[in-house]
């Protein structure tokens, strides 16, 4: 069964409902442990600025979209851990995967960024062709 879990968020709806679906999958077995990976890219990170302005603030808000996550995990006894990075979401999320030997990644079909979705392709389907493990998108 899946021990080593690789979950990628936004914090989007679809996140979330991969998010139940890693959780599901985590109770199977009594020492999977799952890790969440958020990727803050290089525009949203100039947004954050911009918008927020504060460093603490920014932190906090990004935290916030991990919460419903970190809540329902906590809530379902699942083992779990936390772990951002900066980049390209795509890139990174793959590069991560594949250097920690995961048993599965698992992302939501959609995320926030419905632009990025339309034009480069979404980060699920780079994520899918790219990780050498594999791969649940859930929609």
């Amino acid at each position: 069964m899946f021990k080593k879990i690789l979950l990628a968020t936004d914090g989007s709806d679809h996140a979330l409902r991969a998010a139940i679906k890693a959780a599901d999958l985590a109770k199977l077995t009594s020492d999977a442990i799952i890790t969440v990976i958020y990727v803050v890219d290089g525009s949203t990170s100039k947004s954050d600025v911009l918008s927020a302005g504060d460093k603490e603030a920014i932190s906090e808000k990004r935290i916030r979209k991990l919460r419903p996550t970190e809540q329902m995990f906590m809530k379902e006894n699942v083992t779990f851990q936390v772990k951002m990075l900066k980049g390209e979401p795509g890139p990174e999320i793959v590069k991560y995967a594949n250097s920690e030997n995961f048993d599965l990644v698992i992302v939501g079909s959609r995320g926030l960024n419905a632009l990025q979705e339309m034009v480069l392709g979404s980060v699920s389907h780079k994520i899918a062709k790219r990780v050498e493990c594999p791969v649940m998108i859930v929609k």
